[in-house]
């Protein structure tokens, strides 16, 4: 398909949102955070905490989304990114940046739900099957966003004070609005008719609560970044431990990322031939067998061999995850459906370091990744049970 003006529009402002949302994110924030006196573990509270955000609202904002039009949210969205970095100049205590960060959450619970429904809204319109492989396309423009800000806010660290950058920050964020300006309300949501909030409300919670798929995509996307939640904070150290450069370690996330990246447009295509949840189960269990080589491996190479699976099993889980919810829940109700999933995404990422820290200790490393191991197998068993292949295809036009 060839990817329409409006898919680009939005694929840049969601470029220039996101990797300015992670300009605040690292390394600035801990820095900004530890000025301010913040330590231990007030300070993983805040580098955090705009992940519960997300967790709590990620629905609603799909809700309204699907009442009101997805275009006036994607704007509501952009302007909680452009205004809230130039708050963070008038913060004096670690009390204030956390409420701070708080409401800064509502720009990506905003825009989360809202930009992919956008998306899938936009490939259906158009009568496209290729839903997961354009949301594997668009996801790019995010994955770009989460390289390029970090380097970007530590170069402007090297010659600025951390609550400068922050205003730079908010400078850059003003551009998401341009390819904003000429997007339109897509057919779909332009051409519904509002019922009630409270009516519009309870439809969407027993569509979103009736649909399988929305639950079945949404525990696996969960139990998926638990898993690799739990490698982001706990490998380093197991690393390090087994005689593993640190190094070799960074090379690993490196790595990771890049397999994962590439590989989400090619996986989407794929996914959009063969099935969702055929593609969906393929990856994780590929998750799942490549979680306990991370400790069968002796340090040299060959360490790197998970994370070149790990990113390839991301990138056949999540474009067709989302694709899936888009297939199966009513229109109507699609950015109710993606922000349900969004918030089992954020659960996930929350509960990942938690619960893997306790497995962890009862179990030691290679115990805990047998047992994330086992469980991936389990839910993909289980998501079998409840959705089968002929209902996870597309449907067909």
């Amino acid at each position: 398909m060839k990817r329409s003006r409006p898919f680009l529009s939005l694929m840049l402002a969601d470029f220039i949102a996101r990797a300015a949302y992670q300009m605040g994110k690292t390394p600035l924030l801990p820095i900004f955070a530890a000025g301010l006196g913040a330590s231990g573990a007030f300070l993983g509270l805040i580098v955090s905490v705009s992940t519960v955000t997300g967790l709590a609202l990620k629905p609603l904002f799909g809700m309204l989304s699907d009442r009101q039009g997805r275009r006036a949210w994607l704007f509501i969205g952009a302007a909680f990114f452009a205004l809230m970095p130039f708050a963070y100049r008038f913060i004096q205590s670690p009390e204030e940046l956390l409420l701070l960060r708080l409401i800064h959450g509502l720009a990506t619970a905003i825009y989360g739900p809202v930009t992919l429904a956008y998306i899938a809204e936009l490939s259906r319109g158009a009568g496209e099957t290729s839903v997961a492989e354009d949301i594997g396309w668009f996801e790019l423009a995010r994955s770009g966003g989460y390289i390029a800000g970090p380097a970007l806010a530590g170069w402007l660290l090297l010659s600025l004070e951390p609550a400068a950058v922050f205003t730079v920050i908010g400078f850059i964020s003003c551009a998401v609005f341009l390819p904003l300006l000429g997007l339109p309300e897509t057919r779909q949501s332009a051409g519904r008719k509002p019922a009630s909030a409270r009516r519009h409300l309870g439809a969407a919670l027993r569509a979103g609560g009736l649909t399988p798929a929305v639950w079945l995509t949404g525990a696996l996307e969960a139990a998926a970044f638990i898993a690799l939640y739990t490698l982001k904070a706990f490998l380093p150290l197991y690393a390090l431990e087994a005689g593993i450069s640190a190094a070799l370690v960074g090379l690993y996330f490196s790595l990771n990322e890049a397999v994962y990246v590439l590989g989400k447009p090619l996986c989407g295509r794929l996914a959009d031939r063969l099935g969702y949840a055929p593609v969906i189960s393929l990856g994780i269990v590929l998750l799942a067998l490549a979680l306990p080589l991370i400790s069968a491996l002796t340090p040299g190479a060959l360490f790197l061999l998970p994370a070149a699976l790990m990113g390839a099993a991301q990138a056949l889980i999540f474009p067709a995850a989302k694709a899936l919810v888009a297939d199966s829940i009513s229109p109507a109700h699609l950015g109710a459906g993606m922000g349900l999933v969004g918030m089992l995404q954020n659960f996930g990422k929350v509960a990942g370091p938690v619960l893997g820290g306790l497995a962890i200790g009862a179990l030691g490393y290679s115990g805990a990744l047998l047992l994330l191991s086992a469980l991936l197998l389990a839910g993909t068993a289980g998501g079998w049970a409840l959705l089968s292949p002929r209902k996870s295809r597309r449907r067909m036009a």
